[in-house]
This record gives structure tokens, sequence and C-alpha cells, in this order.
């Protein structure tokens, strides 16, 4: 509510003490019901570095990259960048709707402190890379989702700054986009920029950054190596991660006759890996206890991405275990038969 500051005074010269009271009571509600987007998140990134930034939703990634790119200053703390950032967020960000495409690209190069010339040299590129020729006199107000998102992107790539910030709004374009936006990614940190990348597709941040922080309601749970970060990111939101095994045979799944002991993703050297690079092979291997001698039967894993089945690898023949104990299966997944992506497995005996 607003008062008019006649009223206000008034108010304060009848009683003093009420006003100061109010404010008091309102400093302690808000105390109580505060949500910190982020808290006690302290980190470094070096130039030229390529750092994933990954979570479940509403962990503060969006939030964290606001304040690097200085559109929210933070509450506390403070934040030291050294070069110019352009960022790609939200979609529409930085753009003006009433402005064409080619005069939303001359603002976002000034706002980076270029100089025309240097913005005139760039042009040709930004709208070759974005495909919209024919629309780049339009004014961004009438453009697609999709048009923003690649006129944006093509802008942040292009213009010259040190450091680019990218978040999930990779995910708005196709998946011609999203690869040709990934390569460029990979060809900017080859000219010793620094790349921030906020990304829900874990294959793309694995493919892309070397470095990652995982955030968990505002907090910094983990920082590292990309694959050390993603593998605990991983077993936290799955549970089982890389390895499922069942300590106690009596909860396991099975019969009295055979129990599944426990199924791990392996790498050559027979050690549990949760990221594979598509182009080399991975073992899945299962180990199961067989209680009854003669046993007949097979083995079966089903691979799953997005919910449908990618493929099914079943032993040919029923096989005959004529002494009790214990047994290891294996499926072997060569490499370049499988696409990039998160993929679940299915066992049954």
């Amino acid at each position: 509510t607003y008062y008019e500051l006649g009223e206000t005074l008034q108010n304060f010269i009848k009683n003093p003490f009420l006003i100061i009271k109010k404010r008091k009571n309102k400093t302690i509600d808000q105390k109580e019901n505060e949500i910190w987007a982020l808290h006690d998140v302290s980190f470094t990134v070096n130039a030229g570095d390529k750092l994933g930034i990954i979570g479940k939703n509403g962990a503060g990634k969006s939030t964290l990259l606001k304040i690097l790119g200085r559109i929210t200053s933070p509450t506390r703390g403070k934040i030291q960048i050294r070069g110019r950032v352009a960022s790609l967020l939200e979609v529409g960000t930085g753009f003006h709707p009433s402005l064409t495409g080619r005069e939303n690209i001359f603002l976002n190069g000034s706002m980076l402190r270029m100089s025309r010339s240097e913005i005139t040299k760039q042009f040709d590129a930004i709208v070759a890379f974005s495909e919209l020729d024919k629309f780049i006199d339009t004014p961004v107000k009438f453009y697609s989702s999709g048009m923003y998102t690649r006129l944006a992107f093509a802008v942040a790539a292009h213009l010259r700054a040190e450091i680019l910030l990218v978040d999930e709004i990779l995910a708005v374009g196709d998946a011609k986009f999203q690869k040709k936006s990934l390569d460029k990614m990979k060809e900017i940190h080859k000219s010793g920029r620094t790349i921030i990348f906020v990304s829900h597709n874990l294959s793309a941040v694995n493919r892309l950054c070397d470095k990652a922080l995982y955030l968990d309601e505002g907090k910094l749970i983990e920082e590292g190596p990309v694959g050390r970060v993603m593998s605990r990111y991983l077993e936290e939101i799955y549970e089982t991660g890389a390895v499922r095994k069942w300590d106690n045979l009596k909860s396991a799944p099975g019969t009295d006759e055979l129990r599944l002991q426990s199924v791990a993703l392996v790498s050559g050297k027979n050690s549990p890996i949760v990221q594979v690079n598509v182009e080399e092979s991975v073992t899945l291997k299962m180990i199961y206890v067989v209680k009854k001698s003669g046993l007949s039967f097979r083995c079966a894993a089903s691979f799953f991405i997005q919910g449908v089945c990618a493929f099914a690898s079943v032993e040919p023949v029923e096989t005959v275990k004529i002494k009790a104990g214990t047994y290891c299966s294996t499926v072997i997944i060569p490499g370049n038969l499988l696409t990039e992506g998160e993929y679940s497995a299915s066992i049954s005996i």
C-alpha cells in the first residue's frame, strides 16, 4: 500500500513508536518467510573454461546466470568478472520487440561496447548463422520463439565477448539448430573464450563441458570434473547411478530358485561408469545367484530412451546351470551403436 508523504509524517507525529514497531514486525515476518534462490555459492571459473551447471528445476541455475550476466544483483556477496559477457538466457532477453532484427544486432553489439565497424564485420555471419535473412528487417515482436532463439544465439556467439552465458534456451530450437549451436560453442571454446552452460540435457553438458557445478535448492552440492559431478547428480536423482546392488538376497528380485544380486554398467577396465562416449563400447554386467541345480533360463536386457525401447539383447537359447552358485552374464554394447541421450536399462531372467 502506498501512502502520501503528508499522511506518513502525520502518523509519525501522532505515534512514532508505532511505525518503528510495524517496521520491526515486518522485518521479522520477512525473515521467517525468506526463500533463498542461492545461498553460500562460491566458485572460480578460469579463462577458457567450459563450465556446466546442472540441477533440478528450482535449484537456482538460471538465477546464477542472471547474476553473472549482471541482470540481477546479489543480495549479499559479490561477483568479480574480467571481460565482456554475452548472455543467452530467456527468449527475448536483451532484445527490443519494436526494433528489427538488424537494429537489435547493433543494439546488442553497442551494449558490449563494440564499435559500429566491429559489428558490421560480424553482421553477415550473424544473419547467415540465424538463417533469418528474409526477416532481418522485420520487428522481432513478430518472430516466433524459435526465430528469437536463432537470432539471439547467433548474436551472442559472433559478437566479441570473452564470456558466453547460455541457459536452457537452446531447448527451444529444433534438433538441427541445437546440434549447430553446440558445434558453434565448441568452436568458440577453441578460440579461448569462456562458456558457462546451463542445461537439463546431460549428454550436451558432457559433450561440451570439462567442469561442472551441481546445485540443489540454491546450494552448491558438488564442484569438479564433469564426469564426477554428473555421477553424483544421477545417483541422487535415480538413486542407482551406474550400479544397482542388493546386499540382502532375500529382498533381491527373483524367486527362491534364482535371485539377481547386482547390475552394473562398466567400462573396459571393469569400473562402473555413468557417462559413456557413444564412440566407445560399454558392458552391462548382471550377477545372479542360482540356488537350484539344473535350472534352465535365459537372460535379457532392454534399453530405453525417453520411455521408448531402443533395443533389446536376449540370449538365443536357454542355458542350464548344472550346479548352484553365483554366475555372471554380460551384454556388450559396441561403439557407434547408440545416439546421444539418457538411457535406462531393464533386466529380466
